[in-house]
C-alpha cells in the first residue's frame, strides 16, 4: 500500500484503459459507453462522510448545465458501496453518475490510492463517521486522492487536477475552461 506522498496520479496525455464498475443500483457500467457521447469529467471522491467531497459535488451539480453545454458528462468514482453512495446523492443532490470502485480497481489504475495514517483513519472513522471498513470492499481503509480528470473520446487524459491536499479541489470554471 502506498502512502499519500507516493501517489502521483496519471498525467495529461496518458491513454487510459476502459473500465467497468457498478452504479448505485448495482448495475454494470462501462466507461466507454460514456465516452461515446463525448468527453467525460471523471472525479474521484473519498466518500459521503467527507465534507469537502460533498461541497465539491454540490458545486459540480450547480455547474452541470454548463458542463453539458460543452458536450461533456460527469462520472464520479467512490470507494463506497452503493448504500453509502446513496447518502452522497442525498447530501449533494447529485444528478450525475456515481460509481462504486470495488477493490479500489479504478483508483489503483489512476495511481491515486493511498493508506491514510493511523491518526487520520481514527479521525475519519470516529469524528466524521466514515466507517471505512464497513463502507468499502475490504478492511484496508485506503482512500483515493480527490482528483478530477477530463477524458477525451479517445481515452486520453486532456486535463487533470490532482492535489494530495484533500481541501484543494477543481473548480467548475477550471473544468469549463479545459473542456
Amino acid at each position: 500500500m502506498k502512502t499519500l506522498s507516493e501517489v502521483r496520479g496519471l498525467d495529461v496525455d496518458t491513454k487510459i484503459d476502459d473500465f467497468s464498475a457498478t452504479d448505485i443500483f448495482d448495475n454494470p457500467y462501462t466507461f466507454s459507453n460514456a465516452l461515446k457521447k463525448g468527453k467525460v469529467v471523471l472525479i474521484f471522491i473519498r466518500g459521503q462522510w467527507c465534507p469537502f467531497c460533498n461541497k465539491h459535488l454540490v458545486k459540480i451539480q450547480k455547474g452541470l448545465p454548463k458542463i453539458y453545454e460543452k458536450g461533456a458528462s460527469v462520472v464520479v468514482i467512490s470507494p463506497e458501496k452503493s448504500e453509502f453512495i446513496k447518502q452522497t446523492i442525498e447530501k449533494t443532490g447529485a444528478e450525475f453518475t456515481i460509481l462504486y470502485d470495488k477493490d479500489y480497481a479504478i483508483a489503483k489504475t489512476f495511481d491515486g490510492l493511498f493508506l491514510p495514517n493511523n491518526t487520520q483513519r481514527f479521525i475519519y472513522n470516529t469524528v466524521l463517521g466514515a466507517k471505512l471498513k464497513q463502507s468499502h470492499s475490504d478492511d484496508s481503509e485506503q482512500l483515493p486522492v480527490p482528483a478530477t480528470y477530463i477524458i477525451n473520446e479517445d481515452f486520453t487524459i486532456k486535463w487533470r487536477h490532482f492535489n494530495p491536499n484533500y481541501i484543494n479541489r477543481s473548480g467548475v470554471s477550471e473544468i469549463l475552461n479545459h473542456l
